[in-house]
């Protein structure tokens, strides 16, 4: 089976070709019982062909994520409980809350699961079906964690994918936007304090104390902070702005486990002090 965020994946139980195990998965395990055993070697197999893959594709290469990873062996022991694969089960989290759970931070995140005799025949199912395949070759993911459960004679097999978020401090969001502010000729003011009052507000803006107030002001949410708002851009644009100040603050209206970044940036087209 395949999962997106958008809960869109093509749905597909894997059939159960093989009675035994591989000789590659008769090496590397950790028992968990007399039923059952996580199989690191044959998770980092998965992980290794699907890269193999996006090499083969254009895609970019992923990188393991060891929250990913946690939350896929939480899933795929549960896989084996239940029996029948699914992505979700009565009473369990979706995806997208386990891996937040588990200390994952994304944007994105998309998941395949399957049972089958081995990692090779595993890796060739996913790539022969559109849902799986999609998710193992985007170019929008990042990120993967992979775990594989041996149990009654085959393997059980899960690996979540995501376009990852960095952490960062409230100083280090308001820095990353001013630098590509500057890269349109403002200059950015030292003092963030009415920047940051203003991104905690839906509308308006903070009274100065002193002096003239910002002519435009553009509060945003958004994961990715490597662009900045077309219409901020724009504005930066048209010469009528020389300053601008930047605040950052808590998202708004944002819940569940997706991250995401709220900033406030308002520009001057007269000098507003010392920057």
């Amino acid at each position: 089976m395949s999962m997106s965020n958008s809960w869109q994946g093509l749905v597909l139980i894997l059939a159960l070709t093989a009675p035994m195990l591989s000789a590659h998965a008769q090496r590397g395990r950790q028992f968990l019982s007399g039923k059952e055993e996580i199989l690191q070697p044959e998770a980092e197999q998965l992980f290794a062909l699907a890269n193999e893959a996006r090499a083969r594709h254009g895609a970019g290469m992923l990188e393991w994520d060891s929250a990913l990873a946690a939350a896929a062996r939480q899933h795929c022991l549960r896989m084996v409980a239940e029996g029948p694969i699914s992505h979700r089960y009565a009473g369990e989290p979706d995806v997208s809350e386990r891996a937040s759970q588990l200390g994952a931070h994304f944007s994105l995140i998309e998941e395949n699961v399957a049972v089958g005799p081995d990692p090779s025949e595993i890796h060739e199912e996913w790539m022969h079906s559109p849902g799986h395949r999609a998710n193992l070759l985007s170019p929008d993911v990042d990120r993967v964690g992979v775990a594989v459960v041996a149990s009654r004679g085959v393997l059980y097999a899960v690996a979540d994918y995501e376009r990852v978020v960095p952490i960062l401090k409230q100083e280090q969001v308001e820095a990353v936007i001013a630098g590509l502010v500057r890269v349109s000729g403002v200059t950015v003011l030292r003092d963030p304090a009415v920047a940051r009052a203003a991104c905690s507000q839906n509308r308006g803006v903070p009274s100065a104390k002193s002096g003239p107030q910002p002519r435009f002001v553009m509060r945003w949410q958004d994961a990715d902070l490597t662009h900045l708002p077309p219409a901020l851009v724009d504005r930066m644009a048209s010469g009528q702005f020389r300053q601008a100040a930047i605040g950052s603050c808590p998202p708004q209206g944002e819940e569940g486990p997706f991250t995401a970044y709220r900033i406030a940036v308002l520009l001057y087209s007269t000098r507003v002090g010392v920057d």
